[in-house]
């Protein structure tokens, strides 16, 4: 009887060996649902990031106008790479109203000089409370809005050249 306790060991990390295994051959998904889609955006009312600028509030989103929000922070490398590409949405007619996460204006005027500012308003959430409860993990997200302050879409990461024609038909479908 102890020669069949010695090969439990044995059979429990060769069972964990063949998950973990099978696990590592599934293909990976990227994306990840939000709860909030579909949902108004909570209320909130940030200072501006940027004197030169006015901050962002939830009744920003609830004059009729689809419009993209975005989160972002000078220190988040894909929001650089981002960048040009929200400018292009600017040029399209695309209103951005951002939220600089955890910033200090100095550092979020600095990174607008560099790299361009299509914001038409940015609040400071410094405590990452907005990001949160609008279901926002990490930055840069950017979310479509519709003009009753509803989320109706959620784009996780940066937005690259081949994401604007799909972030322009989502703004679309959201004027509707």
């Amino acid at each position: 009887m102890t020669g069949w306790k010695l090969w439990v060991p044995l059979m429990l990390f060769s069972g964990f060996v063949g998950v973990a295994g099978y696990q590592l051959t599934q293909p990976k998904d990227e994306f990840v649902e939000s709860r909030m889609v579909g949902k108004e955006l909570p209320f909130f009312d940030l200072r501006p990031a940027l004197a030169e600028l006015p901050g962002a509030s939830s009744a920003d989103f609830q004059d009729g106008t689809p419009r993209l929000l975005n989160i972002w922070a000078s220190w988040c490398l894909p929001c650089i790479a981002e960048a040009p590409n929200l400018e292009r949405l600017q040029r399209e007619g695309v209103e951005i109203v951002g939220i600089a996460i955890r910033d200090r204006p100095e550092d979020v005027a600095r990174f607008l000089a560099q790299h361009g500012n299509p914001y038409t308003r940015i609040g400071a959430d410094d405590l990452s409370s907005v990001q949160l409860e609008i279901g926002s993990s990490g930055v840069p997200e950017t979310f479509v809005i519709d003009g009753q302050g509803r989320i109706t879409h959620q784009h996780i990461g940066d937005i690259r050249a081949d994401d604007v024609p799909m972030l322009l038909a989502k703004l679309a479908e959201a004027a509707r």
